[in-house]
């Protein structure tokens, strides 16, 4: 016994009582003389299971024995043993720790009369102790109604406080604003007031500046003005000096002509006096002599008036060259004149304007100390405001702080509470861990049901719910319960997921196991049950529908975020995918550019595609389409390709029926640059085809040969099962192509889970019993161990279903 309580925990708190109370008399005879044997120490690892130590580390209660003290931990709740059995019997843990290591004194070790007496009075105390710790247990339940009771009521002040507070809170934030935003305007005028003003003063400056510019200018420019007045008058002056000197020079050249006609007319009167002095000859000679001297000096008269005369043209073309240049040189001058007008003119404009900016700017400056008055007045209603803020501030701290003290209280109060929640969720997500880990370990396939939610076509009926589920701890989440006749039956499972689950729910419970192929590991998930039952909305979803996406585009995006998270850590992943359905026992490729190549079309077969296992468990379909993917979008893409190239039909019991096994396939390649550790795996996720009753499905023709083609497969699958169940030496993998290909995933080192999926119909009772006990039949195959595929490296490219 000493061996065993040593493998055993210690109690803990409110489940030690619990556990104590249920120990029966006979149970404590049975340990009292397991005790004598052991002596002392299995009676003190006995006395430690039953007091148990606290969860947060602190001791226990005290309790005292007989109406003595009473002395109680600060965390424990008075006693209250009126009217109960024990009376006023109390127990500390110095009395249970004696009671406990009693030892049974007998004078004679074989007057067993006396002993069964020290015995019966011992199981009787230990009666009233067991009995004692009931009734605290019920006290310590009744305080904690009562302290969630003054939790709920502190909530509840705490919750109007806070609306006060928020409602005082909005308010001031509104006085605030407002101020704020009067503070915020008048900031705006005054800072538009001052730019104005610096502008206009900067204007201001800027005229004087060009004012005493333009005064400079002005006074240059009259400067050279009466200088160009002072040449110009010059310049008259020389050109009337010269056009008289002309006129002198004309009225001297006009003599001169005068004098050559008179000199020629005097040559003439010589002449004929020459004529009449060869008459006179004898009397003339004597003149001729005075006459030639006389001629002579004429001569040379004329010879200088000729070259005076030539002087005087020469001087007379300089002047009149002279002349032109003055001309220009006035022509000049007036422009410059004009030219230094119109500029004295621009420049008194531009005085004049100046003359009204200057006055504009002394407007200006009464304005802007008109408007810094108006910005004083401001001030002092900010500073008014900010004063009445400051008040509210003081208000609002000290609203706050009371705030804050009802806040801790209840913080305390909840800490109580979530301390018990969070080891009730500890415990549900360590036992889903453990469970976990020996299905692995078993190598079990795991088995989810899931049950669909009524829908507007179903038929109505009066028979109440079939299905129901129990509500023990035992089987919250994992029983499901189902009337038949008036028969129940009872079924367990790993999950079952009630209708009213959402598809992100059910993912999350499988998305450790979607991670497993990123790891190395060979994953197989497919879904199973009647048709209608709702596989295919579990596994894809309803397209342009976010919310409602199925198993296989969730997983697909998983595996792509987890894949980019993992690359800081040197991990690289390269990811192929093809998609095959089996239509009538033959593979097609979903993926084929060709449409429909497996049927026969104008008496020539198509492409025949085999299945071939190697030596390590992998799975090869030849000539199969092989896609290299990146993103999930263009996984989307090919999903979407695939689902409008599968073969669906109408039947009497679903509109949409699959007709075909649809069986989408990921091999997930990862290498570690760092380590240079390479992973193989391999995601399989499988939409079986409905199995359905030609009796209800009303097949006939194409749909007669496809309904046949799949109950024989599904059935198949059944031998399979059923051989795996019973451990039998021969497995028919080859019975159909379903199963051929899943042979690795049902045989092999897989983790595989399956997806039973189940109608609400009362008419369909006969199929979902069925599918529960095929479920049943499933979840208790054991496969082998899973095992993680390291190092391995592949020459074949072509992608693996193992």
């Amino acid at each position: 016994m000493g061996s065993k309580n040593q493998n055993k925990p210690p109690f803990q708190h409110n489940t030690t009582l619990t556990t104590t109370s249920t120990t029966t008399p006979s149970a404590f005879k049975k340990k009292y003389f397991a005790d004598v044997v052991s002596e002392d120490k299995g009676q003190r690892l006995e006395f430690e299971k039953m007091v148990g130590t606290a969860t947060n580390g602190r001791l226990r209660l005290a309790f005292s024995l007989v109406n003595g003290s009473q002395d109680l931990c600060p965390n424990s709740a008075p006693p209250s043993n009126a009217g109960s059995e024990c009376g006023g019997i109390e127990f500390t843990r110095e009395d249970v720790e004696a009671l406990v290591n009693e030892k049974m004194k007998s004078k004679n070790k074989f007057n067993y009369k006396e002993r069964c007496e020290n015995l019966m009075e011992y199981i009787k105390r230990l009666r009233l102790c067991i009995k004692w710790f009931q009734e605290l247990e019920g006290e310590y339940a009744f305080e904690q109604e009562k302290l969630r009771s003054a939790l709920e009521l502190t909530e509840r002040r705490c919750s109007e406080m806070e609306v006060a507070l928020n409602n005082k809170e909005e308010e001031l934030n509104l006085i605030i604003l407002e101020l704020r935003k009067s503070l915020a305007s008048l900031q705006d005028k005054l800072a538009k007031e001052e730019s104005e003003k610096k502008t206009a003063v900067d204007s201001l400056t800027k005229e004087k500046e060009a004012r005493t510019r333009i005064e400079r200018l002005q006074a240059s420019l009259s400067e050279e003005l009466e200088k160009v007045q002072c040449e110009l008058d010059g310049a008259n002056q020389r050109i009337a000096s010269i056009n008289d000197m002309y006129k002198l020079l004309q009225e001297y050249n006009s003599s001169l002509q005068l004098y050559n006609s008179k000199l020629q007319t005097d040559l003439d009167t010589a002449h004929e006096t020459i004529k009449r002095g060869e008459k006179e000859r004898s009397a003339i000679v004597e003149n001729l002599h005075t006459l030639r001297g006389q001629h002579k000096s004429l001569q040379d008269q004329l010879l200088s008036s000729i070259a005076s005369q030539d002087e005087v043209m020469k001087q007379k073309d300089s002047l009149l060259n002279e002349v032109a240049c003055l001309r220009m040189e006035l022509h000049q001058t007036k422009e410059d004149r004009e030219h230094h007008q119109q500029q004295v003119q621009s420049l008194t404009a531009e005085v004049s304007k100046y003359k009204e900016l200057a006055t504009s700017s002394s407007e200006l400056e009464e304005k802007c100390l008109s408007q810094g008055n108006q910005i004083q007045i401001l001030h002092d209603q900010l500073a008014v405001a900010e004063r009445k803020l400051q008040m509210s501030d003081m208000s609002v701290f000290e609203t706050r702080n009371e705030f804050e003290a009802q806040k801790k209280l209840i913080m305390e109060l909840q800490n109580h509470l979530e301390d018990a929640e969070f080891k009730l969720i500890e415990g549900e997500k360590l036992r889903k861990k453990l469970h976990n880990t020996i299905l692995e370990l078993k190598g079990n396939i795991r088995v989810f049901c899931r049950v669909r939610p009524q829908l507007p076509d179903d038929s109505s009926s009066n028979q109440g719910k079939v299905f129901s589920y129990p509500t023990a701890t035992e089987y919250v989440g994992r029983g499901i319960d189902m009337a038949q006749n008036g028969q129940k039956h009872s079924f367990t499972f790993d999950k079952v997921f009630m209708p009213d689950t959402s598809q992100e729910e059910v993912f999350i419970e499988i998305s450790q196991l979607v991670q497993s192929a990123l790891d190395g590991y060979k994953v197989c998930i497919f879904a199973y049950g009647q048709t209608g039952s709702g596989k295919t909305y579990t596994m894809m979803g309803k397209p342009g529908q976010p919310d409602e996406k199925g198993l296989i585009p969730r997983s697909l995006e998983q595996i792509i975020q987890t894949k980019q998270a993992l690359q800081p850590q040197g991990w690289r992943y390269e990811m192929q995918v093809s998609m095959l359905e089996i239509y009538n026992e033959t593979v097609r490729d979903l993926l084929s550019p060709i449409r429909d190549s497996s049927r026969i079309e104008n008496g020539t077969p198509g492409k025949q595609y085999t299945i071939k296992h190697d030596a390590n468990g992998n799975t090869h379909v030849s000539d199969l389409t092989i896609v290299d993917v990146q993103s999930s979008r263009q996984v989307a893409y090919l999903l979407d390709r695939a689902a409008h190239s599968r073969s669906v039909g109408k039947t009497h019991m679903n509109e949409q029926s699959s007709r075909s096994h649809f069986v989408f396939t990921m091999r997930i390649t990862g290498v570690n640059e760092s380590t240079e550790q390479q992973v193989q795996g391999v995601l399989n996720l499988i939409d079986l085809a409905g199995s359905e009753r030609l009796s209800k499905s009303g097949s006939t023709g194409d749909r007669l040969k496809e309904t046949q083609a799949i109950n024989k497969s599904l059935s198949s699958l059944a031998d399979v099962i059923f051989a795996l169940a019973k451990k039998e030496d021969h497995v028919p993998f080859r019975n159909s192509k379903l199963t051929y290909l899943l042979q690795p995933c049902l045989g092999g080192d897989s983790k595989t889970l399956m997806f039973v999926n189940i109608s609400p119909e009362p008419s369909s009772v006969g199929e979902s019993l069925c599918s529960l006990r095929f479920a049943s039949r499933v979840n208790a195959c054991e496969i082998g161990t899973p095992r993680r595929q390291l190092n391995m490296k592949t020459s074949d490219s072509r992608l693996s279903y193992g």
